[in-house]
């Protein structure tokens, strides 16, 4: 999950409710626990679905709905979240997003069924809407100018950090304990942020105070809701079920109406006089199709991982490591690039390194070892993210004005997480239909009775996880195990090539759209 700018919060007004020197290093302490978690938690659930799916005999659409809960409603209300705090206060909303977040993970880690896990996955999801945004918050009005910048830079080190480890934690308790402790883990962690709270943190509120507008969330829920649904649905019950019809005009409706009331509304969640400016249309255009691209490949490639090649749960978390820590280790060269090249340079050649980083994913096979066919993919992409994410963040916040920036970056962040939400739920249809064609093509050269074949379609969207019929022979056995890899590895190898292509858009965007005065600086 894309955690967010700085900016976000430096601009905003505060009553100056300033810590005392010995409460600082607590309030960091806490406001990195509370984000962690809530970081870990979108990314660690795509290292369970392959346990989900044995926990739970669930099929692709299942698993996807408990991705896609949390990521929709904390896409959806996380602005809606930082303007709460700012209202009725930033410890106040804080801590109520903790106990929240907290609560449904115990519920999540006790779930008997994949729908209560889901419900229970959308509760924490509007948790983590009200902790993410007041983690930063809290650090700027509670930290003086001088100290600021050091308490932030210290909050995006370990931020980063533990959203690099965490999955892997979570991969080791998922093979060695069970998927349940991945959110049972966040119990004693939201009790140790909630007790420096109390003691530690004070209370600030914003002296500028804005309206929610609810009535725009409202509409972004049901808008996202209504085509998130529609398309995940739409494996299992048809193109022409009436609630696949009704999900997405009814969800397409609600957002053409978002755009209306938000150019009417007082206090927009999103002010859309902000997309007037060339370069902030092109800097979300971007991170709209470069991070819907992350967000359906890191859905699809640890089930690979796990349920194609092998890998345990820990070495699926661990297999993305490289790339993470090449991004963090070129953050600061990445950000001298901007001064060197100005911005556009780098988002048309950044995205386009990280569309040969796909490239290379779509020509694993079955089999191939992890340092010849994952590692220099890793590399590859993670080096072109690199490039890409500081210039990207200059273009955001320089193509607004001063007191806009905190605004243009929260929507450029819910834009990417948006851009997750809607790639999983689209391209997700993609990989299910891939597979199903693949693995038909492959029974038909299988001896297979007819009743045999229509017990293995019938549960083709299972994908890998797919139960063999009982009384087949072991050859037949091993043939259609064979044909169902097979099958997979081709779904993904497509999703693969259509991430390769969203990134190379991406480019094209930043060279057609990013105006020439973001270029080199002089």
């Amino acid at each position: 999950m894309k955690t967010p700018r700085h900016e976000l919060v430096l601009h905003s007004g505060d009553d100056g409710g300033r810590c005392t020197e010995e409460a600082q290093p607590w309030i960091l302490a806490a406001t990195i626990l509370a984000s962690s978690m809530a970081f870990i938690d979108s990314t660690v659930v795509n290292v369970a679905i392959p346990a989900l799916q044995n926990g739970f005999q669930a099929n692709i659409v299942d698993v996807q709905w408990v991705v896609e809960a949390y990521a929709l409603f904390l896409s959806a209300l996380i602005l809606v979240g930082g303007v709460l705090g700012d209202r009725y206060g930033r410890r106040r909303i804080f801590l109520a997003g903790l106990i929240l977040f907290a609560a449904a993970s115990v519920t999540c880690g006790l779930s008997l069924s994949i729908r209560q896990l889901i419900v229970a996955r959308s509760i924490q999801g509007i948790g983590a809407a009200l902790l993410v945004p007041g983690s930063l918050a809290i650090i700027s009005a509670t930290f003086d100018e001088k100290s600021r910048g050091k308490a932030i830079g210290t909050w995006s080190g370990f931020t980063a950090i533990t959203a690099a480890l965490g999955p892997v934690a979570g991969g080791w308790l998922i093979q060695h304990a069970s998927w349940r402790w991945a959110f049972f883990v966040n119990l004693p962690l939201a009790l140790a942020v909630f007790l420096i709270s109390i003691r530690h943190m004070p209370e600030t509120r914003s002296t500028s105070v804005q309206r929610i507008d609810w009535l725009g969330a409202t509409l972004v829920i049901a808008g996202l809701g209504g085509v998130v649904n529609g398309f995940v649905e739409s494996p299992n019950l048809g193109w022409s079920h009436p609630l696949v019809v009704t999900s997405l005009i009814g969800g397409f409706a609600s957002l053409i109406v978002f755009v209306s009331v938000e150019m009417r509304v007082d206090s927009p969640m999103v002010p859309l006089a902000l997309f007037r400016s060339p370069a902030f249309r092109g800097a979300n255009l971007l991170t709209f199709c470069l991070y819907a691209a992350l967000g359906i490949f890191f859905f699809v490639f640890p089930m690979s991982l796990i349920q194609v090649h092998g890998f345990s749960s820990t070495q699926a978390a661990t297999a993305a490591l490289p790339m993470i820590l090449l991004m963090s280790s070129l953050s600061r060269w990445s950000g001298g690039l901007v001064d060197r090249y100005g911005a556009r340079t780098p988002l048309v050649v950044g995205p386009f390194i990280a569309a040969a980083g796909f490239a290379i994913f779509a020509s694993a096979s079955v089999g191939g070892s992890y340092w010849k066919a994952f590692f220099p993919a890793f590399i590859i992409l993670g080096f072109g993210m690199a490039i890409t994410v500081a210039p990207l963040t200059t273009v955001v916040m320089s193509s607004v004005d001063q007191d806009h920036a905190g605004t243009a970056s929260g929507i450029n962040n819910a834009v990417s997480r948006i851009a997750g939400v809607l790639a999983i739920a689209v391209f997700g249809v993609v990989l299910v239909t891939s597979f199903s064609s693949h693995l038909n093509q492959s029974l038909a050269t299988i001896p297979l009775s007819t009743g045999k074949l229509q017990q293995i379609q019938a549960n083709e969207t299972r994908l890998v996880a797919l139960t063999m019929p009982n009384d087949l022979n072991p050859a037949t056995v091993k043939a259609v195990r064979s044909a169902i890899a097979d099958a997979f590895v081709a779904g993904l190898r497509l999703v693969s090539f259509i991430c390769a292509g969203l990134a190379v858009v991406s480019g094209v965007l930043a060279w057609r759209m990013i105006p020439a005065e973001n270029q080199r600086r002089g």
